[in-house]
Order: C-alpha cells, then sequence, then structure tokens
C-alpha cells in the first residue's frame, strides 16, 4: 500500500485525536463520583431500613404505652368502686369488708406494677423516638451528599461531553484528508492493538510498541520509497516515518 507523506503523518493525527476520545471515555466511566454516589446510595438505603426499624419500633411502643395506661385507668377505676362501696358503708358482713379490703389491696398492687411498666415502655418510646430523629437527620445528610455528589458528576459529564464532541469534530476533518483504503487498514489494525493502529517511529523506535528497530528493519524502512505504508515487524501497526526517526 503506498500513501503520501503528508498523508500518513495525517494519520497520526487520527491516531493522536482517536487516543484522546478513548481518553475521554475512560475518564467519563471512572469519575470518582461514580463510585461515592454508589458508596452514599449504599449509605441511604442502609439509613432507611434503620429508619424504618426505629419508627416501627416507635409506633409499637406508643401502642404499647396506650394499652398499658388503658390498664392502669380500669384497674384504678375498680379500686375506686371498692372503696366508694368501703366508705359507704354498705358492706357490714366482716367477711365480706375483709374480702373487699383485700381486693383493693391487691388492686394497688397491681396499679403499681402497671404504672411501673408504663414508665418503662415511656423510656423505650422516647429512647426509640431519638433514634429515629437521630437516623432521620443523619439520612438527610446523606441525601444532601448524593444530591452534590450527582450534581458534580453531571457537571462533569456535560464538560467531558462537550469536549468529546469537539475532539470528534476534528478527528471527522482529520480522517477525511487520509485515503480510504490507508484508513480502512488504520481502523482495522487498531480495533486489533488495542486502539493503536498507527505508530510514528521515532529515534528508531516504534512508539506503538515502543521497542526499537534492530538494522535490518531500519534498512528495510530506509530502502522503502517515502510513500511506501510500512508496518512494525514486532507489533504489525502502521509506521510512520518523520525527520525524527534516525533514518
Amino acid at each position: 500500500m503506498n500513501a503520501a507523506p503528508a498523508d500518513q503523518i495525517r494519520l497520526l493525527d487520527v491516531q493522536g485525536l482517536d487516543v484522546r476520545l478513548t481518553q475521554l471515555a475512560h475518564r467519563r466511566e471512572t469519575l470518582p463520583e461514580h463510585a461515592e454516589i454508589r458508596a452514599l446510595e449504599g449509605e441511604i438505603a442502609q439509613q432507611r431500613a434503620l429508619l424504618v426499624a426505629a419508627r416501627t419500633e416507635e409506633s409499637d411502643t406508643a401502642r404499647e404505652q396506650t394499652k398499658a395506661e388503658q390498664d392502669v385507668d380500669q384497674v384504678r377505676r375498680r379500686a375506686e368502686r371498692d372503696k366508694q362501696r368501703l366508705d359507704s358503708g354498705m358492706v357490714t358482713s366482716p367477711k365480706d369488708l375483709e374480702s373487699l379490703q383485700s381486693e383493693i389491696a391487691s388492686l394497688a398492687r397491681r396499679q403499681d406494677d402497671l404504672e411501673t411498666i408504663v414508665l418503662e415502655i415511656m423510656e423505650r418510646q422516647e429512647t426509640a423516638q431519638a433514634r429515629a430523629k437521630e437516623l432521620a437527620s443523619r439520612l438527610e445528610e446523606l441525601e444532601a451528599s448524593a444530591a452534590e455528589a450527582v450534581s458534580r458528576r453531571d457537571a462533569a459529564l456535560a464538560g467531558i461531553d462537550a469536549e468529546r464532541e469537539t475532539v470528534a469534530a476534528e478527528r471527522a476533518e482529520a480522517a477525511r484528508g487520509v485515503p480510504a483504503d490507508l484508513l480502512k487498514l488504520y481502523e482495522k489494525l487498531r480495533e486489533q492493538q488495542g486502539g493503536v493502529g498507527a505508530a510514528r517511529l521515532f529515534q528508531r523506535r516504534c512508539e506503538g510498541c515502543r521497542l526499537e528497530l534492530n538494522i535490518t528493519e531500519l534498512n528495510e524502512v530506509r530502502a522503502a520509497a517515502p510513500d511506501a505504508v510500512v508496518r512494525c515487524e514486532n507489533c504489525r501497526r502502521i509506521l510512520v516515518r518523520t525527520p525524527d526517526s534516525g533514518l
């Protein structure tokens, strides 16, 4: 294959722009904000689960407290009725009086026990409320951090995409000046060689594989016509000669 030396050098411009496009794509995929957002989303999910559990406990203890307070009221009312019977003088039988007094004493003990239970439930309720409040505050902080990270990511992506459009336009313009057959070979080699299809020969070294050409290879390149498209014997990439090739 033959191509004018200027067209071969223009191919290096295309290669440079392709490398830039690859770098931009890599940068787009590896923005630190991506990992930051994933980490924050994981924390948010965990925090939401903890908050649901805390609010469930808060709700459960509230119902438990209401039930315990109703039990206290029920015992208190019964004790009040018994005291009214005792104070009314309507119960005159010693046996009935003893039974009534015993029941009043039993109800007083029961009321004390229930009131102790209510206090214990209230303490758990306060703890659950405080825990839910703390978790809700932490969740708000995490969601704010995530929103800020998303904003930074989107701004970075917008900048990268804008630069990519500019570079892609430059690449298309540069590629228009390269003969179709040379460009086709370049594209094929670029796909096979990890994104690099053409490399400069600089100081007798292929900048594609970074290996220095041996004397036999150098002599073959020296002997090649200026418009001959030569290939690196080591990596098979298109080897573009320049004034700095060291030939």
